[in-house]
């Protein structure tokens, strides 16, 4: 094997990621250039002929320049994005140098017990039974796909009938219990599995976004198939469900169903002690569905599935071929419990951040995550804004003069600004600026210059009224 240059391109690479990531605290946020600028830079007829890798990586980060959206920031404060820790990060970088493909103990053994390991960390730390199994997927929407078609295998198993072999034509008819807040991914989900929308059953919400026990007893009396899927951390609001009555219910009126718990960032507040009671009886759920990507701030993308019970994970997962090298000693095969086959190794940045933050760094996450939205919201309510939510995570929703049209605008000029970033969004049908607060590396100073920059914009709206 001939030898290459290395050195040249990921020296180059080194050195621009590092004055990215140094200037983020005083970088705008935003993106400065529109898609016709970027591609005026990055396109072109394609090449004929090679080019110097250095020269490649230069041209690449100087065209994507003023086209990046700095999630990475802590004053980015949109949809709900985390950023990553500069241990996760490094691991990140090495699991692309490795380039190990993490679908087999056979062809990753470290990946695979790197997983193992990570997955036992993340269990404790949780609070979920010790037997679940685990799954290393994209995202949320992957690890509520994964945890739905587990569900779906046992439910139906349940009631007599093997969905991996006879498919759905036929089947008997699943519902799917779900708050009218839920997240878009479950019904997402639901249509990759065949179950379509049509089989979701909304369950009434509080004025938080709250499953409403009485509402679910009602449905659940109803002795189908069913699958219940309740929620920790309304997008909008950030509030959860009451996951021990929920489960309380299901298991004593219909004691077949499965309860999914969608929790893609609130799942994470079991890691505080301050936090960890608005999570009661969440060991009861059947699986599990979380992002690593934000409340742990590991780089895109990382996504975790847990279920309570693994031979339905598996059932649902796993696949066999001659040509497939299983070990004989019965080593975990990651593709038992996820749907890809081939699959970046996204257990070494996972379990760099666990090893490097440790459980008092990830609590220290999630509460001044807690503690920074709350500041947020304090400060504009102080300065005559409504604040929509009772902040219970990270999530702080506002709106402007009780006016659709100044909302809107309010949530442009903030974007147009630069000093932060935050989204736009309709709740109860109102327009709402939604505010999330992800990112480690967010102090009191991001807060108070955020906030700032949102009464700034404010006033200028409204005199341009």
């Amino acid at each position: 094997m001939d030898k290459h240059d290395w050195e040249g391109p990921l020296t180059e690479a080194y050195e621009r990621a590092t004055h990215y990531l140094e200037g983020l605290p005083e970088r705008p946020v935003g993106p400065r250039a529109t898609a016709a600028e970027l591609r005026h830079e990055l396109g072109g007829p394609l090449p004929q002929g090679p080019t110097d890798p250095k020269e490649v990586v230069a041209d690449i980060a100087k065209g994507v320049e003023e086209g990046l959206l700095p999630s990475g920031s802590g004053r980015f404060f949109g949809f709900v994005f985390g950023g990553a820790t500069p241990a996760a990060l490094a691991a990140d970088w090495l699991t692309t140098a490795w380039d190990q493909n993490a679908g087999l103990y056979a062809a990753a053994p470290a990946a695979a017990v790197v997983e193992e390991v990570a997955a036992d960390w993340l269990k404790s730390l949780l609070n979920l039974p010790k037997q679940t199994s685990v799954g290393f997927v994209t995202g949320a929407q992957m690890a509520n796909f994964t945890a739905l078609a587990a569900a779906r295998h046992e439910v139906l198993k349940k009631a007599g009938w093997d969905v991996e072999k006879q498919g759905l034509i036929g089947a008997p008819t699943i519902r799917v219990l779900a708050g009218a807040e839920r997240h878009d991914t479950i019904d997402r989900a639901l249509r990759f599995l065949g179950l379509g929308t049509d089989c979701i059953v909304p369950i009434d919400v509080d004025d938080q976004g709250r499953m409403r026990p009485d509402a679910l007893a009602e449905e659940l009396k109803q002795q189908v198939p069913t699958i219940v899927c309740a929620q920790v951390g309304n997008v909008n609001t950030g509030a959860i469900d009451p996951i021990e009555e929920i489960c309380h219910l299901t298991k004593e009126v219909a004691k077949d169903a499965w309860v999914h718990v969608d929790g893609a960032f609130g799942l994470w507040a079991a890691v505080s002690p301050e936090l960890r009671p608005l999570l009661k009886g969440i060991e009861r759920a059947d699986s599990w569905a979380t992002d690593a990507h934000k409340t742990l701030n590991v780089p895109y993308d990382s996504g975790l599935v847990f279920c309570a019970h693994p031979e339905p994970h598996r059932a649902a997962m796993s696949v066999r071929a001659t040509y497939l090298i299983h070990d004989e000693n019965g080593q975990r095969d990651p593709l038992d419990f996820n749907p890809e086959f081939s699959r970046r190794a996204r257990g070494f940045p996972v379990y760099a951040a666990i090893r490097a933050l440790g459980r008092s760094g990830i609590t220290e996450i999630v509460e001044r995550c807690h503690a920074m939205a709350r500041r947020f919201a304090d400060t504009l309510a102080t300065n005559g804004v409504a604040v929509l939510n009772d902040v219970v995570l990270n999530q702080v929703l506002v709106r402007f003069g009780d006016d659709d049209e100044l909302t809107r605008r309010v949530v442009k000029a903030v974007q147009d600004d630069g000093t932060c970033w935050m989204s736009g969004t309709t709740w109860h049908g109102q327009a709402a600026m939604r505010i999330s607060v992800s990112n480690w590396s967010t102090d009191e100073s991001d807060i108070d210059r955020s906030a700032a920059a949102v009464l700034r914009c404010l006033a200028v709206a409204q005199r341009l009224r």
